[in-house]
Parts: structure tokens; C-alpha cells; sequence
């Protein structure tokens, strides 16, 4: 079995934040969804964004919940496999209610990046990368 991601995030409305995930792309799956939590598919068999209420986040942990929009301790990145993929996932999150680019714009030639924020706060950055840059086969720069 390959190994799997499952990013667990506390959220204020989990409604609000499911229909956000779902309008970037994500799918929910009901066989771990509940009045205090939602499994998003971001990449079926790979990587899952667990969204929890702050009363199911506590039941894990009882350590404080940052306010995101203030703080923040992690950020997230998801690659594409373009840098106009890059650029419409960014369109797509602030149509549904996110925040683009709270990053700055990272511009490499050979690495393209951008980022947005969900409705909570938490920062997902988006990347591109050249495929020959990414398997060492051709230099960084020469990539570019």
C-alpha cells in the first residue's frame, strides 16, 4: 500500500470551509465525514485534507489553536504540473473565498510558485517545477 497524507486542519465552519476545499478541486468522501469533520481527496490514494471543528481538533490535542490569519506555523505546498495549473489553482481559491498570493510570488524559471489562503487562514502554497530541473537530470539554472 502506498503511503498516504492526511493534513489535518481546525476549522470554524466546517460547511464554509468544505464547499471552499471542494471549489479548489478537492472531493469529499462521506465515509469520514460527519457534523464534526470532512475527509477532502485532494489526490485519491495520496493526499487527504482532514477538516475538524475546533471541538473535534481538541479531542487529538490539547494544545491551542492559532488564530491562522495572525500566526502561522506550517505552510502547505501542492505541485503542478504547469505554471498556468499554478495560476488557475490561485484563481480558483480566491473565487471560492481565499486569499491569493499572501506569499510572495516565487519566479525561478525553472520553479514557478504562488500561494492563496482558505477561509481559516491556512496557507497552501502552489508550485511548478521544470521536470528535468526536479530529477536532477539538468542543472537549476540551466533549466530556467
Amino acid at each position: 500500500m502506498p503511503r498516504m497524507i492526511f493534513v489535518n486542519l481546525p476549522v470554524t465552519d466546517l460547511e464554509r470551509s468544505k464547499a471552499f476545499y471542494e471549489a479548489v478541486g478537492a472531493v469529499n468522501n462521506p465515509a469520514f465525514t460527519d457534523e464534526t469533520a470532512a475527509c477532502m481527496v485532494v489526490e485519491e490514494g495520496a493526499i487527504h485534507v482532514m477538516l475538524l471543528t475546533h471541538e473535534k481538533w481538541a479531542q487529538f490535542t490539547s494544545k491551542t489553536i492559532p488564530d491562522a490569519h495572525d500566526s502561522a506555523q506550517v505552510l502547505l505546498c501542492l505541485s503542478m504540473d504547469s505554471r498556468d495549473e499554478v495560476d488557475a489553482q490561485v484563481a480558483k481559491a480566491s473565487a471560492a473565498g481565499g486569499k491569493p498570493d499572501p506569499t510572495p510570488t516565487q519566479d525561478f524559471g525553472f520553479m514557478y510558485g504562488r500561494s492563496f489562503e482558505d477561509p481559516d487562514g491556512h496557507i497552501w502554497e502552489i508550485m511548478w517545477m521544470d521536470p528535468a530541473a526536479a530529477s536532477g537530470e539538468a542543472p537549476a539554472e540551466a533549466a530556467a
